[in-house]
């Protein structure tokens, strides 16, 4: 009997992969080991709790005690252990950078788009105010707000919102203008279609990739910005052991390297993953790159 007198039931289905997973799997290396990083990171954030590892805000050692079998990073200067403290700290600065990112992509997002869509005085008083935000250096605009408004990671979070929304309002801008010109655009809105619903079924949806992208390759510049805030006792207050405030003590006990070491690696592998992630999805994405 062949393969072709079986009855149809009996062969299985050929499973197609999903759009992610045809993704993944057409990124390059690069991009792909930028993904597995930062998955490592988030599993690390849901379950580092579960780990069989020394209490972050509890004295376990000798004070500055170097790297050891028993303390792979060795301890700080009140005995804590800072293996442990380093991958707390993801707890921390990993949820605030998405935080941030989200919010300033979704306030940057909207506000461009209705500036780009609807134009007129819409444009000019919401691409002014843009201008006058990226008028001053970001690490400036985050240090005098966070200032302001007092230390604390809520506060940071704030701040880095502020500086970084009127990004993806350009952005979203430029690609509604863009978009909005297009045949099958002018032919909703000649079929008598909402504005409203022009812009969120017919322009939005072609909009989102370099946003998208974008958001992928601040990711870590969120985590950078957000530590260097913590650095300076504008963000995460002690004992919190969030990254920027442990390299705040090493860089006092220049001596004792391995204190700064564990988070300066942490931020070093999460802005290194989210370049190489944008980069890859990037040239995925961007016709003009190919």
């Amino acid at each position: 009997m062949t393969d072709a007198s079986q009855p149809a039931a009996q062969i299985a289905p050929r499973r197609t992969p999903g759009p992610i997973a045809r993704t993944m799997r057409r990124l390059p290396l690069t991009a792909k080991i930028g993904a597995a990083i930062l998955l490592m990171w988030l599993i690390t954030v849901v379950t580092v709790q579960l780990w069989p590892l020394a209490d972050p805000l509890q004295m376990v050692g000798r004070r500055l005690q170097p790297p050891s079998m028993d303390h792979w990073l060795g301890t700080d200067a009140l005995g804590r252990d800072v293996f442990s403290r380093t991958l707390h700290g993801a707890v921390w600065s990993i949820p605030i950078a998405i935080v941030v990112v989200a919010c300033a992509v979704a306030i940057g997002s909207f506000l461009g788009a209705i500036s780009g869509f609807f134009g007129g005085w819409w444009d000019t008083i919401i691409m002014r105010l843009v201008d006058v935000t990226v008028a001053f250096p970001p690490i400036l605009l985050a240090m005098a707000v966070a200032a302001m408004l007092g230390p604390g990671l809520a506060n940071a979070s704030i701040a880095m919102v502020i500086v970084w929304w009127p990004i993806y309002a350009r952005l979203m801008r430029a690609q509604v203008l863009e978009v909005r010109e297009r045949e099958h655009v002018e032919a909703a809105v000649a079929g008598g279609a909402p504005p409203l619903r022009v812009l969120r079924v017919h322009v939005l949806p072609l909009c989102w990739t370099p946003t998208l992208i974008n958001a992928t390759m601040d990711f870590g510049q969120v985590v950078l910005l957000a530590a260097s805030l913590s650095f300076i006792g504008l963000g995460a207050t002690p004992p919190s052991p969030e990254w920027g405030s442990m390299i705040s003590e090493g860089a006092t006990r220049f001596y004792n390297w391995w204190i700064a070491f564990g988070p300066g690696m942490a931020i070093l592998t999460v802005v290194l993953a989210t370049s190489f992630l944008g980069d890859g999805l990037r040239d995925l994405f961007d016709r003009r790159s190919q």
